[in-house]
C-alpha cells in the first residue's frame, strides 16, 4: 500500500473519531523501509563526503512522474546531508524533480540512464522502470569507478551479478558477497 493511502485512510479514521494505530505503524514502517538503500549505501563506504552516486528512478513507481512521498526524495536528501553528490535519470519524472530541488550543484540531471552512472562510485536504483530490467551490465562496470550496484527494487539476479564481476546489495536478501564466502 502507498504511503499517501495509508495517510489518506489514516485521515478517514480520524474523521469519525476511529484510533487507526495499525495504520500508524504501517505508515512509521514504510519511513523506515525508505531509508533502507541510503543505510545500505553508509554502512559501505562509511563516509559519503565527495562520493558520487547514480540514482536510476525518480518516480515513486514506474509510468509516473509523481515524486510525491517517493523513496528517491528519502535518499537524495540524505546522500546530500552527508556530503555525496546525485546523478539521476527518470524515464519521466526530471522536469518534476528540477521543480522541487531547482538547480543545485549536488544534482545532476542526465538525459539517459547510461549518462547518469558515468564517473559515479555506485549506482542506486530507486524505480522499477523496464529500461532498468536489461542494462548493459559491461557498459555499466566499465562507467561505475567500481562495480558497485545498490537495488531497491531487486531486479537482478545475486548469482547472476556476482559472476559479472559486481558488488551487488539488494534489499531483504543476502549480501552476494557474505553468502560466497560462508
Amino acid at each position: 500500500m502507498f504511503s499517501k493511502d495509508v495517510q489518506a485512510l489514516q485521515r478517514s479514521a480520524a474523521d469519525v473519531g476511529y484510533d487507526a494505530s495499525i495504520l500508524a505503524a504501517v505508515e512509521k514502517v514504510n519511513g523506515r523501509q525508505k531509508r533502507v538503500l541510503f543505510d545500505k549505501i553508509e554502512r559501505h563506504f562509511g563516509d559519503l563526503r565527495g562520493r558520487t552516486i547514480a540514482v536510476w528512478g525518480l518516480a515513486f513507481k514506474p509510468n509516473t512522474d509523481d515524486m510525491r512521498e517517493a523513496p528517491s526524495r528519502v535518499l537524495m536528501e540524505a546522500l546530500w546531508a552527508a556530503g555525496a553528490r546525485v546523478r539521476a535519470y527518470d524515464p519521466a519524472a526530471m522536469a518534476e524533480c528540477r521543480r522541487i530541488y531547482g538547480d543545485r550543484a549536488d544534482l545532476v540531471l542526465c538525459k539517459t540512464s547510461p549518462q547518469a552512472i558515468e564517473g559515479a562510485d555506485a549506482l542506486a536504483i530507486v524505480t522499477e522502470w523496464q529500461e532498468f530490467r536489461s542494462p548493459d551490465f559491461d557498459y555499466i562496470k566499465s562507467a561505475l569507478r567500481s562495480p558497485l550496484i545498490f537495488d531497491g527494487r531487486n531486479l537482478y539476479d545475486p548469482a547472476h551479478m556476482a559472476r559479472a564481476g559486481f558488488s551487488y546489495h539488494a534489499i531483504g536478501r543476502a549480501n552476494r558477497e557474505l553468502v560466497d564466502k560462508t
